[in-house]
């Protein structure tokens, strides 16, 4: 027959409660009329819970790689069904309840999110740290950077087609994989929606795997991570602007504001303003690459055309140029330094041409350095697996 739905589970010493999360799938199952399976993705355990699996009917796909997304990724890629519903096997979700996932996931959607803030979060389910700050947090955060309206950034049971599985090419096997399938099915454009979930608490007598503040940071630094524009771009392209801004109001002469006067210390931090913002820039550039050939992100068009006059020689030419300036105004300053017989100067005169030439010199290697290596991460390379 064919399978129309797999629910999958992954497990690491899951003894106490794995027996209950199958009985509740196979219950919905039953009583659906919904033809499928469930499958355990088991990281190693040793309590047992092999065993326990497979004397209810589950089948166990082990995963030596330590890790939940390992586990699920191993998991899922066994399962045979159409579609896929992940969720923990701590009691914590309750696989009973699934008609609004199947629901959606027949009515053509890739990614059906659990929202566990609308369903409920009963008493001693949820620590109030993760319940209001972590989780609105981090799922603010997803919302902002990714643009996914998905208030429950976090929820671990979701559902979700095999073939949208395989389209998302997940490559973490940590905790971020959660936030990863919600990532990438938003960049590539994957239809998303929510369900309401119920949230219990777990059936465990032991203490979750979960450590919050660890995997709050690892998920706040995976979005960082995947997110150049908020990481590196914006900031950098706020510190060119307000570089541009000093450099444009202080290279005339001093300035002074209600009695405070700005000279060419001040120019100084604007030129180096200018400097930190271009390396900014250029490392949002070169993580957006690196993620694109690593698999973590999807191709991007925008990059890809704007690739087509940004080349390793156009930056070479600018580099080179802006080197040209900063070695002609360098020229410049020592001439009017030799016409003093090399004497004394105004500093506040002559920094105004020091200056510059500096930064242009400086801004013109980094441009070259730059350059070759955006051109050596953007190198097509064979896949060593392919002989």
């Amino acid at each position: 027959m064919t399978v129309e739905l797999s629910i999958v589970m992954p497990c690491l010493n899951e003894a106490e409660t794995l027996a209950t999360c199958i009985k509740k799938a196979q219950s919905y199952l039953d009583r659906s009329g919904v033809s499928g399976e469930i499958v355990i993705g088991d990281n190693g355990s040793t309590d047992g819970s092999q065993q326990i699996a497979t004397g209810l009917g589950a089948r166990v796909i082990p995963i030596p790689i330590r890790g939940y997304g390992a586990a699920l990724y191993g998991a899922i890629c066994a399962a045979r069904g159409r579609y896929c519903i992940m969720g923990d096997s701590d009691d914590s979700y309750d696989f009973e309840d699934l008609d609004g996932f199947v629901l959606k996931l027949r009515e053509g959607y890739d990614l059906v999110m659990g929202n566990r803030f609308l369903g409920g979060i009963r008493p001693g389910a949820m620590p109030w740290k993760n319940r209001y700050i972590g989780n609105p947090i981090l799922s603010s955060i997803g919302k902002l950077f990714f643009r996914a309206n998905v208030g429950d950034f976090h929820c671990g049971l979701r559902g979700f087609s095999k073939s949208a599985f395989e389209a998302m090419d997940l490559r973490t096997t940590g905790m971020e994989f959660a936030s990863e399938m919600v990532i990438k099915s938003k960049l590539m454009g994957l239809k998303m929606t929510e369900v309401p979930t119920i949230l219990s608490p777990d059936g465990r007598s032991r203490p979750p795997h979960l450590l919050p503040y660890r995997d709050g940071w690892r998920h706040l630094r995976f979005m960082l991570m995947n997110s150049p524009r908020w990481l590196f771009l914006y900031p950098g392209i706020l510190l060119i602007l307000l570089g541009l801004a000093g450099c444009a109001w202080l290279l005339p002469g001093p300035r002074a504001v209600h009695g405070i006067g700005f000279d060419v210390h001040t120019l100084l931090y604007a030129f180096v303003f200018v400097l930190l913002g271009f390396q900014l820039v250029a490392f949002a550039v070169f993580a957006k690459v690196f993620a694109i050939s690593e698999g973590l992100l999807p191709e991007d068009a925008r990059l890809n055309r704007a690739f087509r006059y940004i080349t390793l020689e156009t930056g070479l030419a600018a580099g080179g140029l802006l080197m040209a300036l900063g070695i002609g105004g360098s020229v410049f300053a020592i001439s009017g330094w030799a016409k003093e017989s090399f004497g004394a100067l105004d500093p506040g005169h002559m920094l105004r041409f020091v200056m510059p030439s500096v930064f242009a010199l400086t801004l013109g290697v980094q441009t070259i350095c730059s350059s070759f290596f955006l051109s050596i991460l953007g190198l097509r390379r064979r896949s060593s697996e392919v002989r």
